[in-house]
């Protein structure tokens, strides 16, 4: 199956930002890198790359005095672990002119290097003064990722160390290319009629996430014309992103699968039918990947010439450049 909705603009490069160190760039503190092959190895075929490196772009130099979060009475203070140094008002002004400069490059994700006091997004070391003591609580997030998240709040974020788990980074795959077609759909002319296609080709990936979520969905396109355009993208945009941010599961692919395969009745013959259930069934018990059956039920798709199923982004996501998930 080649065709694709002609509301759909191609995919083409994905540009992800990037915390540079795991690229191999050397600006950590002690002039070294984090460079991390899975994610190199991963994703460099298919993404343009945005590295950046708040602590370096800030110009804190390398090598550098380290620096921590500490807990101040007016919040997170980011500070030079020795000489006690306050980056905390120049790293925040800095995140946030860096945070806008990438707005304009319609980043459809980032990959944070987590630990850190400036990308970690979650559970970083803060340190709370005790007596003459400090001891960490792992409660933090760094102060360039808050910006980049609090700027960005649909934008697909992940850190580096999750990302070795294959249940996370097909999920994070996923919400990526979500992302990006939908920051796709709506860069362009976009119309209601252009919208109803846009979520009619993404109805069974959105049953896959969120059954719930799919509804919803349906139910803002249904009342589509009582919003005005802004609301509408807002109320669309917000709904779309949670819901494909929803985990997948081994059930829910196989419930969609099954629908899927109960609309060929008439149109496909009762042995292949059964033949795709049994498939079905056994991707269900953990037997084959989802491939399996996706790849068969696109066959049935292409020679019986489904015209409503051709388009589905759950059966053909990009084929031209990212694979189909292998697993759930």
């Amino acid at each position: 199956m080649t065709s694709k909705p002609p509301h759909a603009a191609p995919l083409g490069r994905v540009r992800i930002g990037v915390s540079a160190c795991l690229l191999g760039h050397e600006v950590r503190f002690d002039g070294g890198h984090k460079r991390d092959c899975l994610l190199i190895d991963t994703f460099s075929p298919f993404v343009e790359w945005v590295p950046v490196c708040p602590e370096v772009e800030l110009g804190m130099g390398v090598p550098r005095e380290p620096v921590r979060l500490e807990q101040a009475a007016d919040g997170l203070r980011l500070v030079a672990s020795q000489s006690t140094r306050d980056w905390t008002l120049p790293m925040r002004r800095f995140a946030a002119r860096r945070v806008h400069a990438l707005k304009a490059l319609e980043l459809s994700g980032y990959v944070l290097k987590q630990d850190s006091p400036s990308c970690g997004m979650e559970r970083v070391r803060v340190y709370v003064h005790a007596g003459d003591r400090s001891r960490p609580r792992r409660e933090g997030r760094g102060l360039f990722a808050h910006a980049l998240i609090a700027a960005n709040p649909l934008l697909p974020v992940e850190e580096e160390g999750r990302l070795w788990s294959p249940r996370v980074r097909e999920g994070f795959v996923a919400k990526i290319l979500a992302y990006h077609r939908l920051r796709g759909f709506f860069a362009g002319r976009w119309s209601r009629a252009g919208l109803v296609a846009f979520h009619t080709s993404h109805r069974f990936t959105l049953r896959a996430h969120s059954p719930r979520g799919a509804r919803r969905l349906d139910r803002l396109i249904a009342q589509a014309k009582e919003f005005s355009r802004p609301e509408l993208r807002a109320r669309y945009e917000t709904e779309f992103m949670g819901t494909v941010s929803t985990p997948t599961t081994i059930r829910r692919h196989a419930d969609v699968l099954a629908q899927i395969v109960g609309l060929f009745r008439a149109r496909v013959d009762a042995s292949s039918r059964a033949e795709l259930f049994g498939l079905i069934g056994e991707y269900r018990r953990g037997q084959v990947p989802l491939t399996a059956p996706i790849t068969r039920i696109r066959h049935q798709v292409l020679l019986h010439r489904l015209s409503d199923l051709e388009g589905q982004t759950y059966l053909e996501p990009d084929p031209e450049a990212w694979p189909l998930p292998s697993r759930v």
